[in-house]
């Protein structure tokens, strides 16, 4: 083909994968193999030395895990990643080559209270440290980065309550104070929102949810823009300066913009662990085919239950950005065109007691722990993914007590309202 740009629904279906050479399959493969044969000794050597791309060991690279990194690369608009275990291990993968024993991230408040725990507790235990600014106030964003700041860390539309942040002002901060800008775009999809565009450095997914979106295997992803300049501030030395747990290479000295990727998987991968499965990429890779079609079902079938839900009487109050009545509302139509996603909140009228009747009372919706699947799935957030956060800080990440999380499917919409009707009957006196 041509030079010119595929359009996004081209690659998804396309991008990472050629028919195989040695069969003609014209699916992806499942290379369901853990080791590689090399052609003789230098070859081997040649691949250990980074000085030729190829495969060792499946816990590092796999054929069908790279695939699918790059069909997801492509999807964001970035120059290289990998692909991990699951959406917590993209997180710790994407700071392990930029933190070091002192050293902090400032983080967003309004984050899943799985990534919360994670960034306040479990980070602590390898001498990291977080500190959780309210991203709408950029002076204190600012003013929360010290001289052991390493990366700054947010959703780009967050879990649970459906908040857009402004990334578009977040990624000029980051440009100002030379530091990594990390989004989590679990929730949006590149469909919806490409936060490179917006000036983001890194991007980590859960492919677990919409990428997959049938609700089959965990996975992550981390896509690197290839734009930061690790050698800048002497910050960074495990990607700017001889690296001693691999030989002494220097990786953006030698590598350039794919210095971040291919620390992760040299370094990163090898000795973490984090690795995907191949049969699990496998399932990624067929689901991401279908990923614009399923996002505009999701798209629309949140956006008419979200104003349903806002207009009964039994409701106080919905978080969905896609209302005109939002206040992220303009927002969430520049950083997401196409879309506020399918994820949101509602607060029902009757405390604690009737979010649990509500929960306990559908019957469509599916009560799990996830999102982003192709059936409609709801939690109460307190109760469950926020439950380990104090009061306060389950206030401030949108999980309040008489709050429910919606993961809004793509069965009919009529389907999904007349089930949420029936349970609201029930929980409301």
């Amino acid at each position: 083909m041509s030079d010119r740009q595929q359009g996004f629904d081209t690659l998804q279906v396309h991008a990472g994968n050629t028919p195989d050479a040695a069969t003609g399959a014209r699916q992806v493969p499942i290379y369901q193999t853990t080791a590689f044969v090399f052609k003789d000794a230098a070859h081997a050597a040649r691949l250990f030395n980074l000085e030729e791309v190829g495969y060792i060991y499946s816990r590092l690279t796999n054929p069908t895990v790279s695939a699918l990194a790059e069909r997801i690369v492509a999807l964001e608009g970035g120059v290289g990643g990998i692909c991990c275990s699951s959406g917590h291990a993209a997180q710790i993968m994407a700071l392990f080559p930029l933190m070091m024993p002192g050293c902090n991230v400032v983080a967003s408040t309004r984050l899943y209270g799985g990534t919360y725990t994670q960034l306040t507790q479990t980070i602590r235990r390898f001498g990291w440290s977080a500190k959780l600014i309210d991203f709408d106030d950029l002076d204190a964003v600012k003013a929360a980065i010290d001289e052991n700041t390493r990366a700054i860390f947010c959703e780009s539309i967050a879990n649970p309550g459906g908040y857009v942040t402004d990334l578009d002002a977040i990624g000029k901060l980051a440009d100002e104070v030379g530091l990594p800008l990390i989004v989590d775009n679990t929730s949006a999809s590149p469909y919806l929102c490409r936060p490179i565009e917006f000036g983001a450095t890194l991007v980590v997914h859960s492919t677990t949810k919409y990428l997959t979106g049938n609700g089959t295997v965990t996975g992550g992803a981390i896509v690197d823009s290839g734009k930061f300049d690790w050698s800048a501030s002497g910050k960074f030395p495990s990607l700017s300066e001889p690296e001693t747990a691999y030989h002494g290479l220097n990786f953006h000295g030698a590598l350039g913009p794919m210095a971040f990727t291919f620390h992760s998987i040299a370094v990163g991968l090898r000795d973490l662990g984090m690795t995907m499965n191949p049969q699990g990429a496998h399932y990624t890779l067929m689901g991401i085919e279908t990923l614009s079609l399923r996002m505009q079902k999701h798209v629309a079938n949140a956006e008419k239950v979200a104003a349903w839900l806002e207009a009964d009487d039994r409701i106080e109050s919905v978080t969905y950005a896609g209302l005109p009545s939002s206040p992220y509302h303009d927002r969430a139509k520049r950083i997401c065109p196409k879309g506020a996603g399918a994820l949101f909140t509602f607060a029902i009228k009757g405390g604690y007691d009737a979010a649990v009747k509500l929960v306990d009372a559908l019957e469509l919706f599916s009560h799990v722990a996830n999102l982003g699947d192709a059936r409609s799935l709801v939690i109460h957030s307190a109760s469950t993914t926020h439950r380990q956060l104090s009061d306060e800080q389950r206030v401030a990440s949108g999980a309040l007590p008489n709050v429910v999380r919606l993961s809004i499917g793509i069965e009919d919409v009529e389907d999904i309202i007349a089930d949420l009707d029936q349970a609201l009957a029930k929980a409301v006196d």
